[in-house]
C-alpha cells in the first residue's frame, strides 16, 4: 500500500503539469475538435486539475455514488454546452491516458513488492473512469432528452 500511496503523491503533486498536458492534448486531438471549441480552456483545466489534485480523495474515499453524481452533472453540462457525446467520452479517456503515460514515465519501482502497488493503483484508476465514462454519458442523455421533452 506504501506504492500505492507514494504514486497517488506524486500524481497529485504534480497535477499542474499533468492538467497543462492534458490541455495541450486536448487541443491537438482532432477526436476533440468540438469539446474545444464549446468548452472553456479554464474549465477544463480547473476540472482535470481537481481530479489530479484530489486524486487519492477520488481513488479512495469517495464511492461510485460520488462519481456518479460528479459526473452526471459533468454529462448534463457538455451537453448544454453542445459538446458531442463522443467527444465528451474522449475527453475523460484523454484524462486516463495523460495519467497513465506520466505514471509510465515517472513512477520509479525500487522493489519487486511495490509492482503489486502499482498494479493496485492502476486497478482503481481503470474503475474511476469506466464510472467516469458511464455517468457522464448518462448525464449527457439525460439532459438532451429534457431538451427535446
Amino acid at each position: 500500500m506504501l506504492a500505492a500511496q507514494r504514486l497517488v503523491r506524486l500524481i497529485e503533486t504534480h497535477s499542474d503539469g499533468l492538467a497543462a498536458s492534458l490541455l495541450e492534448r486536448t487541443r491537438q486531438s482532432e477526436k476533440t475538435r468540438n469539446y474545444i471549441d464549446k468548452v472553456p480552456p479554464e474549465d477544463l483545466r480547473q476540472r482535470v486539475h481537481e481530479i489530479y489534485h484530489y486524486l487519492g480523495e477520488w481513488l479512495i474515499t469517495k464511492k461510485e455514488a460520488d462519481v456518479e453524481q460528479r459526473y452526471l452533472e459533468i454529462g448534463a453540462l457538455r451537453c448544454r454546452q453542445g459538446v458531442l457525446l463522443s467527444q465528451l467520452i474522449w475527453a475523460i479517456l484523454l484524462v486516463k491516458d495523460n495519467l497513465f503515460e506520466f505514471l509510465n514515465r515517472e513512477a520509479v519501482i525500487e522493489r519487486p513488492s511495490e509492482v503489486f502497488g502499482e498494479l493496485e493503483i492502476l486497478q482503481l484508476l481503470d474503475q474511476f473512469f469506466e464510472q467516469a465514462v458511464y455517468y457522464a454519458a448518462v448525464g449527457y442523455e439525460r439532459s438532451r432528452s429534457q431538451v427535446a421533452a
